[in-house]
């Protein structure tokens, strides 16, 4: 699924909706895609690059017990950023990406490639896992298919509304 950042904009401008980014290892590529669009003022209120656990803990509310059991690159964390973002940016939608882009690891044994992205809107949740295998420019590619995921996602979610 290609992902067409004005169908985006137009939905979310036309039902009246706000959106806020969570991002860890896209490191505020889904923020630029969304400010690249004119008008994104309308919708797009607030974004964080919350790429250190400190960061997620004081700016997005994660817990420090989700980060201990789970980890900063899980499907919890992703949540709780997704959530911790929409309610500090009191807009409709949070969406929060995490992930390893590599090319090498965390110090975990979490594999590169390992991306988990969160959605969250009032009285709805959805957390998706990922694990890519790129070649070559690893990190880019990662970062890239992040972005574009959680776009999809975004798309699928204002499809449903």
């Amino acid at each position: 699924m290609t992902v067409d950042l004005r169908v985006i904009a137009q939905r979310l401008t036309s039902l009246g909706l706000t959106l806020s980014l969570a991002e860890s290892c896209t490191g505020g590529l889904v923020s630029k895609l969304i400010t690249d669009i004119p008008g994104s003022s309308a919708f797009y209120k607030y974004g964080i690059v919350a790429y250190s656990n400190d960061a997620k803990l004081q700016f997005l509310g994660v817990k420090p017990e989700t980060l201990s059991a789970h980890g900063a690159v899980s499907r919890e964390t992703a949540e709780e950023m997704a959530e911790g973002v929409r309610k500090a940016g009191s807009t409709d939608i949070g969406i929060g990406i995490t992930g390893i882009a590599g090319p090498g690891s965390d110090n975990t044994s979490k594999p590169v490639g390992l991306i988990c992205i969160s959605l969250s809107a009032e009285g709805y949740s959805v957390t998706k896992e990922f694990r890519t295998s790129f070649s070559g420019d690893v990190r880019t590619e990662n970062r890239n298919f992040a972005a574009n995921e959680a776009l999809k996602m975004l798309s699928e979610f204002l499809e449903q509304l």
